[in-house]
């Protein structure tokens, strides 16, 4: 057995209870404790330990006799540290000793509920779990460490892996050798439990070594490429020409069968159509897979997609816009189209965004075998509960029946939501009797499979009266639909009771007050049949601040007004902009509150700057009303008159995400956002062309280079409330930014991403 089974095999040693309440208890060989979800069988778990001294892995963390705190985490870890933050949540609460915490990423075993890594939702999402399930902990350890020191709870304190009273302490560990404690909590119990105020946190918002970092340097850490199973055949694709309704004609394999290490080609039938027209390559290596695939020759019959440009799928989307039919209201104000009919004058402008691909540094990959009548998928994944589903009807089997592994993403941004790469693996496992498959995609491959960010286009427009108000406001946006193509019961339900990708239009539901408001989601059906969208780092707000924030600087020039000041004339926090607790606890007061902190910082207003050098700033709420992250954002370019080239020399950054959990983790999640929100301003962006994606590889496709990388400043506001999500917030400001500070430096205005120097030349010809 490898050492890949035996990881498995520890990992499948779990006896099965009912999913209600919450159970501290001591099997053998440690004390287990976690919360679980609603079970219709029982209010709380039986007192009755399993056989073999085994609990069911709805827990989130044991306490074993030498002290050892593990945390199970469910999300994926892709460079962001998610274990360390969320350890550290249960670590403070139940005062344990950090220098004994370790983290395990467990497998998708359906106890562990929606499994899903992305949004920025860890943190928040986990946030009063694990505050629970720690405070429990450190109930019981109280507890029981009272009676073992001849006194009461309340003589008792806990501190770093210790309890205390009298002068007497004992270890957690010592506790749980010695004790063996058992006690349940309903429900009802767990939300009476006293948690810590912020004061005496500890752990959360200081600075603690990252628990994932020394297997990461040391080698030890596993990726998905890095997996490998004993007797496994490699396998690669012949990618189709296009996405969907591609027909495989002829398939010759004459030179591939002079390719030493070729076995056999498969066609594959893919019941879900999530990879249509695919022939898969086996060899017993890898570079024998890619060289058979290159002499590979299969001919098919493309689908209806194959002559698609980008221009048309934009010009498709503004045909869409145009028609009063179709669409979802997210925001649909009583009384909005009498206002702008009303108005004294309207300003209306449209934005674009190119397509966007990943470019993850580690290429998908994924490995498939059946085991026992269990389909086992080894990769790294941001969603498993939703590939789950896509491999059982792709193979035709339960879901049951299948069990992903979980590995170290080198790289998600989105990517990896979308499991699709996850389906041709098993599919030639089944074709193989069940036998091991490693399937591996070339960059050239994984792009033009990738899930991209749809090419998009926004129309805003809003009525002023004669005093130069607005008096109302209009907005569409049609792009392709991650989540109706791929999640459609995800989806939320609009003011009309119309299904929307809520991650197609979230930034584009403002907490500006501009009157009564339409806001319209439209899904661009052409860019849907003509690829896969995919999420991808700062999901839909990549686009939504961007048209938001440069139509507000727009709107701010033609009133003669200054865009800080009027901004905040704009966030009134009234009606539906007031924020409620727990997770947008102030509301529009907090987005207005980063802006002006923002321009006190930056001498907003009072800076002298060198010829064609400027400032700009937009703001946003992060990406999601139901969790904002209120961040502002400020950027200084220079532009080239002669070569349209714009330099941006520095960005500035302030965030209210309310309790900052991990310091560091946050700060470098922020810069990487940053970054990449820098990257596709000025330089990311490709082109369907002939129904796919142009770019291949990066000598074509340039995100940001090193040398292109800004001074930053970044400062989260200091914060007891909720902590929100940080993965994304930091991309969301800074095209617009960068876009207000070109026209503040040139008097240009650019209303597409990527922004070009061609782009900018061309605008300087026309001022």
């Amino acid at each position: 057995m490898g050492k890949l089974e035996r990881i498995a095999a520890r990992q499948d040693g779990r006896a099965g209870l009912s999913r209600r309440g919450f159970l501290l208890t001591a099997a053998g060989a440690g004390f287990m404790f976690g919360f679980a979800r609603k079970a219709a069988a029982s209010e709380v778990f039986p007192s009755a330990i399993p056989g073999g001294g085994l609990f069911e892995p709805n827990i989130w963390c044991a306490i074993a006799p030498d002290g050892t705190v593990n945390v199970n985490i469910i999300r994926a870890e892709m460079g962001q540290h998610v274990g360390t933050a969320l350890a550290r949540i249960i670590a403070d609460e139940m005062e344990a000793d950090w220098s004994k915490v370790k983290i395990t990423q467990v497998d998708t075993d359906p106890k562990w509920g929606l499994m899903v890594t992305g949004g920025s939702w860890s943190v928040w999402m986990t946030w009063d779990v694990f505050r629970q399930a720690g405070a429990a902990a450190r109930t019981v350890m109280i507890e029981e460490g009272a009676r073992l020191l001849g006194t009461t709870p309340g003589a008792c304190s806990a501190r770093n892996g210790m309890v205390t009273a009298n002068g007497k302490s004992i270890a957690y560990g010592d506790i749980v050798a010695k004790a063996n404690p058992t006690r349940q909590f309903t429900p009802e119990e767990m939300a009476r439990l006293p948690l810590k105020p912020a004061s005496e946190r500890r752990l959360i918002g200081q600075p603690v070594a990252a628990l994932d970092i020394p297997a990461k340097t040391d080698g030890s850490a596993i990726y998905g490429i890095d997996a490998k199973i004993d007797g496994m055949v490699y396998a690669r694709p012949k990618m189709p020409p296009t996405r969907y309704g591609t027909k495989v004609l002829s398939v010759d394999d004459t030179d591939a069968k002079k390719v030493p290490g070729y076995i056999r080609h498969v066609v594959l039938q893919d019941p879900s159509n999530i990879v249509p027209g695919w022939v898969m390559v086996v060899a017993k290596t890898y570079p024998a897979a890619i060289r058979a695939t290159d002499a590979l020759k299969v001919t098919w019959s493309p689908g209806e997609t194959h002559t698609v440009t980008e221009a048309e799928i934009i010009d498709h989307g503004r045909q869409l816009i145009a028609r009063t039919d179709g669409g979802t209201y997210v925001f649909d104000d009583k009384g909005t189209q009498d206002a702008l009919n009303g108005a004294a004058r309207h300003i209306e402008y449209d934005y674009t965004c190119a397509s966007v691909a990943h470019y993850q540094l580690e290429p998908l990959n994924a490995i498939a075998r059946r085991v026992d009548g269990v389909w086992e998928i080894h990769t790294g994944n941001q969603w498993q509960s939703l590939v789950l589903p896509q491999l059982a009807d792709a193979l035709q089997v339960p879901k049951e029946q299948i069990v992903m592994r979980t590995y170290l993403l080198g790289g998600g941004f989105g990517r990896r939501l979308n499991g699709d790469y996850a389906v041709p693996a098993a599919l030639t496992s089944k074709a193989l009797d069940g036998a091991p498959v490693k399937m591996i995609l070339t960059r050239s491959d994984d792009m033009a499979f990738d899930s991209i960010r749809s090419p998009s286009i926004q129309r805003i427009r809003v009525g002023l009266d004669h005093d130069n108000r607005i008096v109302g406001m209009r907005y569409d946006a049609a792009a392709g639909w991650p989540t109706q193509v791929m999640a459609a019961a995800f989806m939320s339900k609009g003011t009309d009771g119309k299904p929307y990708d809520q991650f197609a239009i979230a930034g584009a539901d403002h907490w500006y007050d501009t009157g009564p408001t339409q806001v319209r989601a439209i899904s661009n059906d052409l860019a849907n049949a003509t690829f896969r969208p995919g999420w991808l780092r700062s999901v839909s707000a990549g686009w939504t601040p961007w048209a938001l924030e440069s139509f507000i600087d727009e709107v701010a020039h033609d009133l003669k007004q200054d865009a800080v000041a009027f901004r905040l004339s704009l966030f009134t926090a009234t009606g539906r902009n007031a924020g409620q607790a727990p997770d947008s606890t102030g509301g529009a007061k907090r987005q207005a509150a980063v802006v002006q902190h923002l321009a006190d910082k930056i001498g907003w207003g009072k800076t002298q700057l060198p010829a064609d050098t400027a400032l700009g700033m937009a703001t946003s709420f992060g990406q999601e009303r139901g969790m904002p992250t209120w961040t502002a954002g400020a950027a200084q370019v220079h532009v080239d008159r002669k070569t349209g080239v714009v330099t941006c020399q520095k960005i500035w950054l302030v965030i209210d995400a309310g309790t900052i959990v991990d310091p560091g983790g946050a700060l470098a999640q922020t810069e990487g956002a940053a970054l990449w929100g820098l990257s596709m301003a000025l330089f990311e962006g490709s082109e369907i062309v002939g129904g796919t994606i142009r770019d291949r590889n990066l000598d074509t496709y340039t995100p940001l280079r090193i040398a292109d990388v800004p001074d930053m400043d970044i400062e989260f506001v200091q914060s007891t409330e909720k902590p929100m999500g940080l993965g994304e917030p930091g991309v969301t400001v800074i095209a617009p930014a960068i876009g207000n500070a070109i026209f503040n430096a040139v008097g240009v205005r650019l209303r597409h991403l990527p922004i070009r120097p061609q782009a900018v030349l061309a605008a300087l010809g026309q001022s």
